[in-house]
């Protein structure tokens, strides 16, 4: 199975031309080099996805014939990624969302509870 096909299937990426453009961009590797969306996986190698600000790796268990539901998917790959390596990428969500700047994105529910307020009285 090509390898774009296969991100897609085990919903990695949510459509198989994302899947196409993280390898074209060097954002998927196959053991230490990137590789191109025609790559061939086979059951037991291991593939990492950049994920900044680390790689988060999976073995692959079992070759989908389609697309597979999300309950499915721990049957297919099991990520292999390092504990520190998930911390950090914990620590980098955590830090994101706390430096968000008020009235940038979209409300929050406190936010729009804070306006209807606001307007209503």
């Amino acid at each position: 199975m090509r390898i774009d096909k296969f991100l897609w299937c085990v919903r990695l990426f949510k459509t198989r031309s994302l899947a196409t453009d993280a390898l074209r961009n060097e954002q998927v590797r196959m053991g230490e080099r990137s590789v191109k969306a025609h790559a061939e996986v086979r059951v037991g190698e291991v593939f990492a996805v950049r994920v900044p600000p680390v790689w988060r790796s999976w073995e692959i268990v079992a070759l989908p014939s389609s697309r597979v539901g999300a309950k499915l998917v721990p049957g297919l790959i099991k990520e292999v990624t390092s504990f520190a390596d998930l911390e950090k990428l914990e620590l980098a969500r955590l830090a994101k969302a706390q430096h968000r700047d008020p009235g940038e994105g979209r409300p929050t529910k406190r936010d729009r509870r804070d306006m209807d307020r606001f307007t209503e009285g």
